[in-house]
């Protein structure tokens, strides 16, 4: 092994602790392991690329000092005493987690609202399909297109734009797609036909989808473990409040003026949102920083062994996309827990949109609610998510007692089973067919409207519970494959949930409100069992896994 070259002595200081870099300070990875919702930490491929397909001779030669592997393009042969990481951990000061609390919170904030922005666009399109109808000259059927397409933008994004986060970083990724976002939006409040909304209304969820599939990942950047409960339940809630704030916003916008307006406020929105992305949200992926970092030692040193650990494992971005395409479904076909996990997901999130054509539908025909007044009973369902997320540390305590057990149970400490997260799914599972029937035989003129809504808080509580397990377990139960768990997760759930609205319409008008709504919570029951018996037998069914732990 060759002598290396010694820094300048301005530099000594900043790389003082480079050559003992814990490898888990260099990627500044974070495995959640505190709390329910804290665990949907990332969804960009990085974490199951470094540690599945990486080669195994690599691997060898890193824990022998080997240094003959090959390394990027234009460097000299990997030495791991040239790795760059992070000076003291956390405390780096290029480190973003040694930022300011309130600059911490400022970018969670910021990013949540470009979640929470996005899936509000997603059904704050339904309160403008009257006049739309009107002007276009189009059935019912063909406008809730617009709705669909969105919501299927929102399917297909991630597969792109998440692995392109891990080549290019977060803050491209977040400036670019929300450029676009913004830019999709000028068609639809121009357009003057109904080809050119569809067109960028599929467009715009495409884009705006990035905020769904990176923002998690940054607030596992920015906080450790003991302190990402918060900011993770932040985040976590937003996308699922969005679309049932949409039809609040739209329906007051509505009916007080012209349907355009309703993507003029989406614009101005969305252009405040860019300004502030720009301005006050930095990179912080930290591989990203860590490579840049390392170039700038090589820069300043001349001695091009100086790396970053991601750089000698790096693959093409070609090759990300191709895996990240392939892979989760792959685990769809080969994964019974998780195929079962994803259509649930779907049936929840599909009856969540068909709820945006159902609630106009009932309130207007039973109480004679207008077009405003038809984005009440979403109050509901807001608060149902307010109460559950509220129980948050509820589910942490469940948690711990269920630990302590297994340690009594083995003797060894700290034992825990990915089953440990589903208790809040097992109840999920339990309260939202409660509020489906309750709502369904609650519709009548003759019952006050305030009862129905609250049926619906039962749902919507529910349907955030089960989420929460759900996605809190995937990651957990496959954790050398997360990613590619969690994008299939939500491909499914997206995709089915985009053609949930294309007949809900008619299945109300066919089958009467009662009979409709009892139809969704007999699809629900045929669920319900499912979250307990993975919680009482999902360890032996892990057993026999390719890919889950404990496979």
């Amino acid at each position: 092994m060759g002598t290396a070259t010694t820094p300048p002595a301005a530099l000594e200081k900043l790389f003082e602790t480079s050559h003992d870099a814990n490898p888990n300070d260099v990627l500044g990875k974070t495995k959640p392991e505190d709390n329910n919702m804290s665990s949907v930490l990332d969804h960009q491929p990085l974490d199951e690329d470094t540690h599945s397909a990486t080669d195994s001779k690599t691997l060898q030669q890193e824990r022998s000092g080997d240094s003959s592997g090959d390394v990027e393009a234009g460097c000299a042969q990997y030495d791991p005493a040239f790795t760059v990481g992070w000076d003291g951990g956390d405390s780096d000061p290029e480190n973003p987690r040694s930022l300011p609390v309130l600059r911490k919170w400022a970018i969670v904030l910021i990013t949540s609202a470009g979640s929470f922005c996005v899936t509000a666009t997603s059904s704050i399109y339904t309160s403008t399909n009257q006049q739309i109808m009107r002007e276009f000259n189009i059935s019912r059927e063909i406008a809730v297109l617009g709705l669909s397409l969105f919501v299927l933008g929102l399917s297909f994004g991630p597969m792109l734009l998440s692995p392109m986060s891990e080549f290019y970083g977060r803050r491209p990724i977040y400036i670019s797609s929300w450029f676009m976002f913004t830019v999709w939006l000028i068609p639809s409040a121009v357009a003057h036909n109904i080809q050119t909304m569809l067109v960028a209304r599929f467009l715009d969820g495409f884009s705006g989808s990035a905020f769904l599939a990176v923002t998690g990942g940054t607030v596992g950047d920015l906080f450790d473990k003991e302190e990402l409960q918060v900011p993770m339940l932040i985040y976590s809630m937003a996308p699922f409040v969005g679309p049932s704030v949409g039809p609040l916003i739209g329906g007051f916008i509505n009916y007080n003026t012209n349907w355009r307006w309703t993507y003029y406020v989406l614009l101005m929105w969305a252009g405040v949102l860019l300004i502030l992305l720009a301005l006050f949200v930095p990179e912080t992926y930290h591989p990203v920083l860590l490579r840049r970092k390392a170039a700038r030692i090589r820069k300043l040193t001349g001695d091009p062994r100086w790396l970053a650990s991601t750089e000698r494992q790096e693959k093409s971005l070609s090759k990300t996309l191709l895996t990240s395409l392939y892979r989760p479904f792959q685990l769809l076909v080969l994964e019974p827990m998780l195929l079962n996990l994803c259509i649930y997901s779907a049936l929840l999130l599909g009856i969540l949109y068909l709820f945006f054509g159902a609630f106009p539908q009932v309130f207007t025909a039973t109480h004679g609610f207008n077009l405003w007044q038809n984005g009440l009973p979403f109050l509901g369902i807001l608060g149902g998510m307010a109460l559950a997320g509220a129980l948050d540390p509820v589910w942490k305590r469940i948690r711990e007692r269920l630990v302590a057990q297994a340690e009594r149970d083995t003797g060894i400490p700290g034992r825990s089973e990915p089953e440990f997260r589903l208790p809040s799914l097992v109840l999920g599972a339990v309260m939202v067919p409660v509020g489906l029937f309750w709502f369904a035989w609650t519709s009548y003129s003759s019952v006050h409207w305030i009862v129905p809504i609250i049926g619906t808080a039962f749902f919507g509580g529910g349907m955030l519970l089960a989420f929460t397990g759900i996605f809190t377990f995937l990651v957990d139960a496959y954790p050398l494959y997360a990613a590619s768990a969690l994008a299939a997760n939500s491909f499914v759930r997206c995709s089915v949930a985009a053609a949930f609205p294309l007949f809900g319409h008619q299945m109300f008008d066919t089958l009467g409100f009662q009979w409709a709504g009892s139809l969704l919570g007999f699809l629900a029951v045929a669920m319900m069992p499912f979250p307990y018996i993975f919680f009482k037998y999902g360890k032996r069914i892990r057993g026999k896994s390719r890919f889950a732990t404990g496979g």
